[in-house]
């Protein structure tokens, strides 16, 4: 991991804290550096966010940063432009979660801290731009818009960076900050089936275990815990399942989110039905949005890097589970990502073919040399 840990602005001499200007310094990816300890620990008030929509990562890491900074003497509030989804609402301290278009106008926060967003936008809450901003990131959509920036798109989740970072500023993890660190780190993973997922995953999970998350009561809450709505809107979701070669796809329209009475956060997890089917390379599930825009969750089993595909229409994530939204109307919409994923699907297929067409050739030259 060199790709480094860029803050858009460096230090000047005002008091040991952050303030913006043009130089540009690096810290290594991996670790949270000196330049991000250090604004943690000279700045006093925080206000934590994500982005819009928030997942078991966004929701994890968010609050256990907040207990990292509350443990570090720090005044910090967490705000989302979303309310956040049930199966997380049991998370400790939950409730503490604001959520909000704006900051409030008597906010006193000089600093923000941004998890999981690629820009200011990816928040959608209004009022951050004049505030000292520290990005941190683990998607290789990432971009450095802040004035310190970490980013590290070898971590599993971003629970992974949060975690390393409460260690680097010696702040004991609780079983409070353990389960909401297991929760997301067990979500973002795909309940560790992604790419990403390594030793490492598996070694953070055993340390938050040790350290007080209950996996087994976690599971539960994140997968059984589900309302009947959002099997009613599976149902319908797996009605319109369709499958061409590698790649499957399944939609819903407005008119069933409103029959079925599911909301936004029932939608979570569906497209993995159509990634599950065996043969299948890459997947994705369509929903269609009250203003006939169309929302996208994509997957794949990594011959598609569904991360490329989400961000030529102006969204990102995970090389191997992302999202994006198209214009619609529906219809035009699956046209449109369709014909992506089968020209990125060919383009790994024709790469593969290369491959072993250089090996094959090698091994010829070889054999010829050793006869000759």
């Amino acid at each position: 991991m060199t790709d480094p840990m860029t803050p858009r602005h460096t230090e000047r001499n005002t008091g040991g804290i952050p303030e913006r200007c043009s130089e540009q310094r690096s810290e290594r990816q991996d670790q949270p550096g000196p330049i991000l300890l250090e604004a943690l620990q000279q700045r006093e008030r925080f206000l934590l966010t994500a982005h819009a929509r928030p997942d078991g990562d966004a929701v994890g890491s968010l609050l256990a940063l907040w207990m990292v900074l509350q443990t570090m003497g720090k005044h910090a509030e967490m705000l989302l432009f979303d309310r956040v989804p049930m199966i997380y609402r049991t998370l400790p301290c939950a409730e503490q979660i604001r959520h909000a278009a704006s900051i409030p106008a008597q906010h006193s926060a000089d600093t923000v801290i941004l998890l999981e967003c690629d820009g200011l936008e990816r928040s959608r809450v209004k009022g951050l731009h004049e505030k000292f901003l520290i990005n941190i990131d683990h998607h290789t959509s990432g971009r450095r818009f802040a004035d310190v920036n970490w980013i590290d798109t070898e971590a599993s989740a971003v629970a992974e960076m949060v975690y390393r970072l409460a260690v680097a500023a010696n702040v004991a993890i609780t079983p409070a900050m353990a389960t909401c660190l297991y929760t997301a780190l067990l979500s973002d993973t795909g309940s560790f089936c992604y790419e990403g997922t390594s030793a490492r995953t598996f070694a953070l999970a055993r340390d938050l275990v040790e350290l007080g998350a209950a996996p087994a009561r976690i599971a539960q809450d994140v997968y059984f815990s589900n309302p009947a709505s959002k099997m009613r809107l599976l149902g319908a979701a797996l009605s319109t399942l369709q499958r061409e070669g590698r790649i499957a796809w399944l939609w819903v329209t407005h008119s069933d989110m409103i029959r079925t009475g599911a909301v936004e956060e029932d939608c979570e997890g569906i497209v993995n039905y159509a990634i599950g089917i065996s043969g299948v390379e890459a997947a994705v599930f369509l929903r269609e949005l009250p203003d006939h825009r169309v929302r996208l969750s994509l997957r794949s089993k990594g011959k598609v890097h569904v991360a490329e595909v989400a961000e030529q229409f102006g969204g990102g994530g995970h090389e191997n589970a992302s999202g994006c939204t198209l214009s619609g109307p529906l219809y035009s919409a699956m046209d449109k990502i369709l014909e992506e994923l089968r020209r990125h699907l060919h383009s790994r297929e024709v790469s593969d073919v290369a491959q072993v067409t250089s090996t094959v050739k090698q091994e010829v030259r070889y054999s010829l040399e050793k006869t000759s």
